[in-house]
């Protein structure tokens, strides 16, 4: 044979080698790490709380399957109606108020203006803050004795006779728990639909004003369309992180004043740990998890309909 046309054999890759070339077996592998963390820190607990609900357990004590009576005894439980519409009223109103208070501080940093990076640094602080920390602070001014807004209002001002008892009836809890629910959220909306707004062209704004255009007409043609998608986005995780509170509820009232504030995670909780009734704190957790299902469902089905996101008319 001539030396010319001689081509050298290529050798036959082992098994092992033919192994590692085959997609399907490299994209197992790489998978099988995330999948057994999220089968043993996911999927378990949550199998395992689900089936719990169905049973009498409690703690220390081997529970037996009760089918619904969990939850056909929730249903006549004044409490646990109660917490259920105090998570939906909590989650709402906290939801609107650090949605409003977020997109404002958002589209005044989108401006220049004097110290902007140090303002970013500031709103950024309640968000940086542990949640218990911040819970402790509230309290202490939320405290009947040691307030700071009684000794402004009452001592200096003299504009009350009494100092506020802000954590002692049901309605002033409710509000200051929104309150602080809204400070500590409203650097995560700020920021993020911030980052939203610096990646609108500004020549749809000059553009705009070229027309003619009010600033109230620019947010609705252009500022609002553009970050709808945004927006979708941070409302779905608003409102998870809301309705799912539990460390600012939890360390501020614990529930009180009379189980008037306690939220459905608040409520698992006591009932499953302190109360020992795994059971039916189980069950209440469970209830959560349709009012989760359908926020996700709607905000994701929302953002899908936006047809002018591909370049074409909405349906």
């Amino acid at each position: 044979m001539d030396a010319s046309t001689w081509v050298a054999k290529r050798p036959t890759p082992s098994a092992l080698a033919q192994l590692f070339d085959n997609k399907a077996f490299l994209i197992a592998v790489c998978l099988f790490p995330a999948v057994g963390l999220l089968l043993v820190f996911l999927t378990y607990p949550l199998g395992l709380g689900i089936y719990l609900a169905f049973t009498d357990t409690e703690i220390g004590g081997n529970g037996h399957w009760i089918g619904l009576e969990n939850f056909e005894y929730l249903l006549t439980d004044r409490i646990f109606i109660n917490s259920v519409w105090n998570t939906m009223f909590y989650t709402f109103v906290a939801t609107v108020g650090k949605f409003a208070l977020g997109l404002w501080l958002a589209l005044l940093l989108n401006h220049h203006i004097p110290f902007q990076s140090a303002i970013r640094a500031i709103i950024l602080l309640p968000y940086i803050v542990p949640t218990v920390l911040s819970a402790i602070a509230f309290w202490w001014i939320y405290d009947p004795q040691f307030s700071i807004i009684s000794y402004v209002v009452v001592d200096q001002l003299h504009l009350r006779d009494k100092y506020f008892d802000f954590l002692g009836e049901p309605w002033p809890a409710r509000w200051s728990l929104i309150v602080a629910n809204i400070w500590r959220g409203i650097p995560f909306v700020a920021i993020t639909l911030l980052a939203g707004l610096q990646t609108i062209s500004p020549s749809l704004y000059e553009a705009a004003m070229l027309d003619g255009a009010s600033p109230w007409q620019q947010f609705r043609r252009i500022t609002a369309p553009l970050l709808m998608p945004i927006l979708a986005i941070v409302m779905t995780f608003s409102v998870l992180f809301t309705f799912t509170d539990f460390q600012l509820v939890y360390a501020i009232t614990r529930g009180g004043p009379i189980n008037s504030t306690h939220l459905m995670a608040t409520l698992a909780f006591q009932r499953g740990i302190p109360g020992a009734q795994l059971g039916e704190g189980a069950a209440i957790a469970v209830a959560m998890i349709p009012f989760l299902i359908f926020a996700t469902l709607f905000s994701y089905y929302a953002l899908g309909n936006r047809k002018w996101q591909q370049g074409s008319d909405n349906d």
